[in-house]
């Protein structure tokens, strides 16, 4: 008796996850262009630190994790190519000629000192000295007679080994004996959050030093993008608006590059209804079916200053985008749900302002009473009606991610009628789960889609060529943006007339 197993005619195809956002800003401390994975507000803080003053990063993943975002990736800039903000300024320190002392794991409130002196005799040397180690006025460690010159007894070489309370390292080539007297470890200050300058290139980063937008290209479940500090940037003057354009294009441009994530912009602050379309219309001009913009900024509480603040609102929207992913799918368009977090509006807007803003691509953010802050738009900023909506997009991303990852197997398999077949199989199954979720569109599976896999397909030259063709065909659903109920008067009853 023998037994064999055999692969099932068809494998199933798993669904991608939809709601992977990536952040990119200052933060007080973690790593510099490093794509950091958080789960929720305590890892972040536990990386980046708390809310910073003037920067937007910590409340647009506060915000994002508030309003039911789940997994999100990190990216601290303005580091100038550093890769760890923490290397040089971790514990109590301090410069002793060419040479940086350094505490070892020393607890808080310790007083170190370091004295350099010289040593006895006569005919001493003049590369000679001795260094003794004090810790709260008492010495506990006391080397004699080192150098700075290569050899056994080099001071870095003997406090490396031999110290139990400092490190010593050179911050520059040493050619005479550090000069004596005393000096005292202290916490260096901490870094500010915001740099004191900021270039496009810093937001754009490049894909070979994974810096940036471009290090989010090793990255490929990300589904959206997010700057925040763009606009703090902007805020304090240290980009302007043509910086700021050309920071949101190149993040547009990776979006589209990557074919699986949607851009989440944020337009400047302070501008009213005309102003915004202006910048818009006129000055952004940005027609892309894998970017969106919300409009306006949204006041929060600030535990930075202790007052409510205006901050961007991609952050807060990435989390509703995130929340309505899990309660409806991503074919359900995310709009028509309340901000959580959001005090009020920097401007509110009215129907009529609405109905100016809308077909421009700029989904408003809406006050109601009795209703709460809302998002009050879904669409993208193309000017393609077949991409006007943003759950289209996301859906569609989200179908050719599966369908991509789910029909791996395919490849190297024997290009024949079984394979079309298998194929067929594969991903019409995995269409009728999405048309049964209420993805697609049509009363039946043969009017919500499609899948061609033949030999009028596959011809063969294409066979020859290596090449499998599969076509696909999908009804998406659409939002219904404009409700229209219409009412007419008639009259009821019957009217008799007798004589």
């Amino acid at each position: 008796m023998y037994i064999e197993e055999q692969e099932a005619g068809s494998r199933p195809i798993e669904g991608v996850g939809t709601a992977v956002a990536a952040f990119l800003g200052f933060a007080t401390q973690g790593p510099f262009n490093t794509p950091t994975l958080v789960s929720n507000w305590t890892q972040y803080t536990q990386i980046f630190g708390d809310f910073a003053a003037d920067c937007y990063l910590g409340q647009a993943v506060y915000g994002y994790f508030l309003n039911g975002g789940g997994n999100a990736y990190i990216v601290r800039i303005g580091g100038n190519g550093q890769s760890d903000g923490a290397a040089d300024a971790s514990g109590p320190q301090a410069a002793l000629g060419s040479y940086r002392v350094r505490g070892k794991a020393l607890p808080p409130g310790t007083n170190v000192t370091v004295e350099i002196t010289e040593p006895g005799g006569e005919d001493k040397p003049a590369d000679r000295f001795n260094v003794k180690v004090s810790r709260d006025g008492r010495v506990v460690e006391t080397f004699e007679n080192l150098t700075f010159r290569r050899g056994k007894e080099n001071v870095v070489k003997v406090i490396a080994e031999q110290s139990k309370t400092i490190t010593l390292e050179e911050t520059a080539t040493v050619t005479t004996a550090p000069a004596a007297g005393t000096v005292q470890l202290v916490e260096p200050a901490a870094a500010p959050s915001l740099p004191a300058q900021v270039a496009t290139d810093d937001y754009v980063g490049d894909v070979s030093d994974r810096s940036g937008v471009g290090g989010l290209e090793s990255i490929e479940e990300i589904t959206m993008v997010a700057v925040p500090d763009l606009m703090s940037a902007y805020n304090r003057g240290a980009v302007d608006l043509e910086t700021v354009k050309a920071v949101q294009l190149s993040v547009i441009a990776h979006c589209e590059a990557m074919g699986n994530r949607v851009a989440i912009l944020d337009p400047p602050p302070g501008m009213n209804a005309q102003q915004i379309k202006d910048w818009r219309v006129d000055f952004a001009g940005y027609d892309s079916k894998y970017a969106t913009l919300y409009y306006p900024w949204i006041k929060v509480f600030d535990p930075a200053s202790g007052s409510n603040e205006f901050v961007p609102p991609s952050g807060h929207v990435a989390g509703l985008w995130g929340r309505t992913d899990a309660a409806r799918g991503v074919h359900k368009a995310p709009a028509n749900d309340v901000v959580r977090g959001a005090v009020t509006l920097e401007n509110t807007l009215t129907r009529t302002e609405q109905e100016l803003l809308n077909p421009l691509g700029i989904n408003c953010i809406r006050s109601f009473p009795g209703r709460g802050i809302r998002v009050w738009g879904a669409r993208t900023l193309s000017s393609d009606p077949a991409w006007r909506y943003l759950n289209v997009r996301r859906l569609f991303n989200y179908l050719e991610d599966s369908i991509l990852r789910g029909t791996q197997w395919v490849v190297f398999e024997p290009n024949d009628d079984a394979l079309w077949s298998r194929i067929r199989r594969t991903i019409s199954a995995f269409l009728v789960g999405e048309w049964r979720k209420g993805a697609l569109f049509g009363l039946t599976p043969d009017e919500a889609f499609y899948v061609k896999c033949d030999r009028e397909n596959n011809t063969a030259e294409s066979i020859d060529a290596g090449m499998v063709i599969c076509e696909i065909g999908v009804a998406p659903v659409k939002p219904a943006e404009f409700v229209i109920f219409r009412l007419s008067q008639f009259s009821g009853g019957t009217s008799e007339v007798s004589e």
